[in-house]
């Protein structure tokens, strides 16, 4: 994943993401949703997976301000919380 800013746990020295975070992949220059990381100047945090995140997970999201919208939906997502009504159609051609 990566991140607008970063900010260190006094208690583990551990670098943790801040502000706006972003889906990203090793090895891509730019994040699920096409930005490019180096442009944007975004830090990249490979020990931080992408769900925790978000608020709820109690992970690495306590200084994460705002979750990408287009990184959740190309990570498969359509919220932060995780849930969703998935579609389903109710009344299909005979």
């Amino acid at each position: 994943m990566a991140a607008s800013g970063e900010w260190r746990d006094e208690r583990s020295g551990e670098r943790l993401p801040a502000g706006e975070a972003h889906a990203w992949q090793p090895g891509a220059n730019q994040t699920l949703c096409g930005l490019p990381l180096s442009r944007a100047g975004l830090h990249r945090f490979h020990h931080v997976v992408w769900p925790d995140v978000f608020p709820e997970s109690g992970g690495a999201a306590e200084r994460v301000r705002r979750v990408c919208r287009r990184c959740l939906a190309a990570s498969g997502r359509r919220s932060a919380r995780g849930w969703s009504r998935p579609w389903v159609r109710r009344s299909p051609r005979p």
